[in-house]
């Protein structure tokens, strides 16, 4: 029989089996499948389901998720994504709305990095969309009467910061 393209499950869990201290024959018993099934799925002949892999994580007391990864079922920032979701709705030192509240920041953090990570061309877009929409500080400058924007004209208080963003030498007196 060939062997599947099943990434290294296999491998993976007659390791994890192993670490356990456990037999084929115990591992099977205590996920609640065949000895020979099994053997077949740590040699790459079979693809377990989902399900099978959910009983050998827990007989294994590892995350299902990792053997969903292993097995090509789930990618590893999905994995990671769960696992993150799953702690926050463990914790029992917060409330629900706590809880909820928790996910929704982890959800506009993890959108927010997606939108950074666009490629350069749309950066280079998004930022040029940016600065024509505030305008540069010289034509502020102009708008304003030389005030930078405050109302003040530039360098007449001691200590105020100038359009590069460097401090201003305070007048000497």
């Amino acid at each position: 029989m060939a062997s599947l393209n099943v990434g290294n499950l296999g491998e993976y869990l007659r390791e994890q089996r192993r670490n356990a201290q456990l037999s084929l024959r115990q591992l099977a018993d205590a996920a609640g499948v065949s000895n020979p099934y099994l053997s077949q799925i740590e040699r790459g002949l079979r693809k377990p389901s989902a399900d099978i892999l959910q009983q050998l994580a827990k007989a294994l007391r590892i995350s299902a998720e990792t053997l969903y990864v292993q097995a090509g079922m789930l990618d590893e920032r999905e994995r990671e994504e769960l696992e993150t979701r799953a702690v926050i709705l463990a914790d029992p030192s917060i409330n629900e709305r706590q809880k909820q509240v928790l996910l929704q920041i982890y959800e506009s953090f993890r959108k927010e990095n997606a939108l950074d990570s666009e490629s350069p061309e749309d950066t280079a877009a998004s930022e040029t969309a940016v600065t024509a929409g505030t305008g540069d500080t010289a034509e502020q400058d102009a708008d304003t009467g030389g005030t930078g924007g405050s109302g003040r004209p530039q360098g007449s208080s001691g200590g105020s910061s100038t359009t590069d963003g460097s401090a201003a030498t305070p007048p000497s007196h």
